[in-house]
């Protein structure tokens, strides 16, 4: 049996089921600058992705400053109207004492800003419980880019294809692929149809045990 070293979650989407309040922030945000959000452009162009990357893809050729005043402002809304524990994906808790309990190293690497990783993990009492905490000031490459779950990887000390990533959207699972990492959906934000490049996809954590994670483990790169 391959050896599983460490889990690395996303976070909006797989910790708590933030997409919802996102999406409802975005379009209000969006409106407010004269900018309609289409829920296809929302697919496409906007979730697991960082607010450098998804800012010009909905508002086009703007520059550095407005980036960052607009990231500035959004996640200020979201964080403002957003409660993480109202917002647990089921099972979470329970999910991470099984990791615990089998010394699996857990790390997160979310496309969000530090900010909100730590509102939201904080909230939920749970930073102790992870290795690490990415956000998207840690890497150059956004997802779908694999840097995110390579140095999620390396900060757990781990081969990559030892590692589990867990991800709800479809920029994130490719971008696990392409670290050589095994990826189970969580499927809060797309169909189980639209992951089905996931080596599992699940609705949330109740239906994960020990011994589905060693059955991802045995399966082989490409499924």
């Amino acid at each position: 049996m391959n050896f599983i070293s460490a889990v690395i979650f996303d976070m909006d989407g797989v910790i708590v089921h933030s997409n919802p309040t996102h999406k409802v922030i975005l379009r209000e945000f969006c409106a407010k600058h004269d900018q309609e959000l289409t829920d296809q452009q929302l697919l496409e162009k906007v979730y697991g992705r960082t607010n450098q990357d998804w800012i010009p893809n909905v508002f086009g050729d703007v520059s550095q400053e407005v980036i960052t005043a607009f990231a500035d402002e959004k996640e200020a809304m979201f964080r403002e109207a957003f409660d993480p524990q109202a917002n647990v994906v089921p099972g979470l808790y329970e999910f991470l004492d099984l990791l615990d309990e089998n010394d699996i190293k857990m790390v997160v690497a979310t496309s969000a800003p530090k900010e909100n990783a730590e509102y939201i993990l904080s909230e939920l009492n749970i930073t102790d419980r992870f290795e690490a905490v990415l956000s998207s000031a840690d890497v150059q490459n956004s997802k779908p880019h694999p840097e995110p779950y390579l140095k999620g990887a390396k900060v757990a000390g781990a081969d990559p294809a030892n590692c589990i990533v867990i991800e709800d959207s479809i920029s994130g699972v490719k971008s696990g692929l392409a670290a050589g990492s095994k990826v189970i959906g969580i499927a809060t934000t797309h169909t189980h149809e639209e992951m089905s490049d996931c080596h599992l996809v699940v609705d949330d954590f109740t239906s994960l045990n020990l011994e589905s994670l060693e059955e991802i483990m045995e399966l082989q790169p490409n499924k």
